[in-house]
């Protein structure tokens, strides 16, 4: 016999609720989070920065005592950051306010690692600290020889960690102990990043060093060129991506270089050349096959991972350092004394989705959670920038079909409306305007839905000549924000003047030709019959009554056959009549005087 388990209802009511809350998406949440997002300095935040893309709408903004170059490290809904002020904060990730605060002896330029529940973090005052990520409290402190400016990475309970005293440290990541240490040189800005039980950082012998991450020991180096290795490396599938730059000497010309290695030997893969563009402190962001970087003074590129092809140039003043990629945008900091802006750029072109102007230089890597961006500026401030409560950003694109057109006659307007990372709308509809008096106004019947590629074809025309501007505009909705495209213009022309048609000249009058008939003469129906010619013929012939067939009808009572070769002759007032006619005349009568001549005989 079956036997049958009874479930309590209360059972029943969980395993329900269960079903319901994984059934709706719940933002992304992370418990773990380094600068450029993991240990492998990525900047790739796609895993956690949620369906909706940021827009350039301020959510909030805290302000720290001083400059905020730190980046932010965003987990579980707190953002942990530090600043010029000495103090580590822990800010509410929704609201912005103050969760708690860590007061150091020194700046906070370090950006903090968040691992396990302790925030990791360096200072001005040479010393390494462990806090507690809940309450703030001081877990641990390790005290080095410089100032730790950089960031630490955190891998397998280990602490790596650059100083100014020109050692890399490893701590033991629960007590704060040293694990080891290894003398790199003088002081570069390069934060280690750690991949595969191995520590890539640079040093201030033009060198890209690789260490066991376990014993310190040295596994390979790469020497850049002519300049210390300030860049901080990204590791992915394999690949170490690494900027620099060489100065030649005689020239005076500063090359940048972005460099693949082979993460295991060290092995140059491509080296890609930006000429008088140094790249120093700008570190590369990895995703999807696109090495993303900055450059001091030549933009933001972006470069194939597999070849090291340059794909685009997003220009702008300033240095931008540290590029973050979500979702197909790159989110970047201008980095100069004149450019104050977060920029929003689009990973696949390199235009230009926003920017949003802060009070001082964007230096701060951003961090993107739950369709936020989070950054510090030099004017000492955290900000929040995009609302998640907000519909999605898009983008509508309007081109005309001829820039040119006539009095009645159609053209069209055609665009796109995209999501701003590219992705097409479908199904919304599309409006069509036009500046009537410096106001737009709505076209009657001027409306389209977009196709499942997100076009548009919206057809118009104008019943006056001038030029016209017109744009398109999207009214959004719950999922997608309000767009509204470039306008464009159309020159409408008056009715062109008709080519005159030419008069075709009056087809002469073919006068028949004249030919023999078997039956005798033809004579042309235009063209009266004399007597006379008549008469010559009469005898042997009866003409139809007034010449009106072509053709004289022989007479019943005569059998006489004319022959049809005799020659033409004209004969006046009848074209060519035929001689022949005068010769059967002179026959009619010899044969008249025959037939006299035999009735007397008889």
């Amino acid at each position: 016999m079956r036997k049958y388990k009874i479930v309590s209802f209360s059972v029943v009511i969980l395993l329900i609720t269960v079903v319901f809350a994984a059934a709706v998406p719940a933002a992304a949440q992370t418990d773990t989070m380094q600068f450029r997002y993991n240990a492998q300095h990525t900047g790739d935040y796609s895993p956690v920065a949620g369906p909706v893309q940021p827009n350039n709408q301020l959510k909030w903004k805290y302000t720290t005592g001083d400059v905020v170059d730190s980046s932010p490290a965003v987990v579980n809904g707190v953002v942990y950051v530090g600043s010029i002020d000495g103090n580590v904060y822990a800010l509410d990730a929704t609201t912005g306010a103050k969760v708690w605060s860590y007061k150091t002896d020194g700046y906070v330029q370090s950006s903090p690692a968040v691992v396990n529940g302790v925030v990791y973090v360096g200072s001005y005052d040479a010393n390494v600290y462990a806090l507690n990520a809940t309450t703030g409290a001081k877990v641990w402190s390790y005290t080095t020889g410089g100032k730790v400016l950089t960031s630490p990475a955190v891998v397998n309970g280990a602490v790596y960690v650059r100083s100014r005293d020109g050692n890399l440290y490893a701590l033991n990541a629960t007590t704060g102990a040293k694990v080891w240490s290894y003398k790199t040189g003088g002081y570069v800005q390069c934060s280690p990043a750690v991949s595969n039980g191995v520590v890539y950082v640079g040093n201030d012998e033009y060198n890209l060093l690789a260490l066991n991450a376990t014993t310190g020991a040295k596994v390979w180096s790469y020497f850049t060129g002519s300049a210390d290795v300030d860049s901080s490396p990204a590791i992915v599938n394999g690949v170490v991506y690494l900027g620099s730059y060489v100065l030649n000497e005689e020239s005076k010309i500063i090359t940048g270089h972005v460099n693949a290695l082979d993460a295991t030997t060290g092995e140059e893969m491509w080296d890609c050349k930006i000429r008088d563009a140094p790249i120093r402190a700008n570190s590369p962001a990895v995703a999807n096959g696109v090495v993303y970087i900055g450059t001091t003074n030549g933009g933001l590129y972006a470069i194939n991972a597999a070849d090291g092809t340059i794909l685009w140039n997003f220009a702008s003043s300033g240095s931008p350092l540290y590029p973050a990629y979500a979702n197909g945008v790159v989110y970047v900091g201008g980095g100069g004394l004149a450019n104050h802006d977060l920029y929003a750029v689009n990973a696949t072109t390199g235009t230009k989705l926003w920017s949003y102007t802060t009070g001082g230089v964007v230096d701060s890597a951003p961090a993107v959670v739950n369709g936020v961006v989070y950054v510090g500026s030099r004017d000492g401030n955290v900000y929040a920038i995009g609302n998640e409560s907000v519909s999605t950003p898009t983008t509508l694109t309007a081109a005309v079909s001829t820039a040119t057109a006539y009095v009645n006659q159609h053209f069209t307007i055609n665009g796109t409306l995209t999501h701003m990372n590219g992705t097409p709308i479908a199904n919304a509809t599309i409006t069509l305007q036009k500046k009537v008096s410096g106001t737009w106004t709505n076209v009657v019947g001027g409306t389209n839905t977009t196709t499942s590629n997100g076009v548009y074809s919206i057809s118009t025309s104008e019943a006056a000549a001038g030029t016209f501007q017109y744009r398109t505009t999207y009214a959004g909705n719950a999922t997608y924000a309000n767009a509204t495209s470039s306008s464009v213009s159309v020159t409408v022309n008056g009715i062109p003047t008709p080519t005159p048609t030419p008069t075709p000249s009056p087809t002469p009058t073919v006068t028949p030709t004249v030919k023999p008939s078997p039956f005798g003469p033809t004579i042309p129906c235009n063209v009266s019959c004399p007597a006379v010619a008549c008469a010559d013929v009469c005898g042997a012939y009866a003409p139809v009554a007034s010449c009106g067939a072509h053709t004289a009808t022989a007479s019943p009572a005569s059998f006489l056959t004319l022959p049809s070769s005799a020659p033409l002759s004209p004969i006046p007032g009848v074209p060519e009549f035929p001689l022949a006619m005068a010769g059967a005349g002179v026959v009619a009568v010899a044969l008249a005087g025959i037939y006299a001549v035999m009735r007397r005989r008889l």
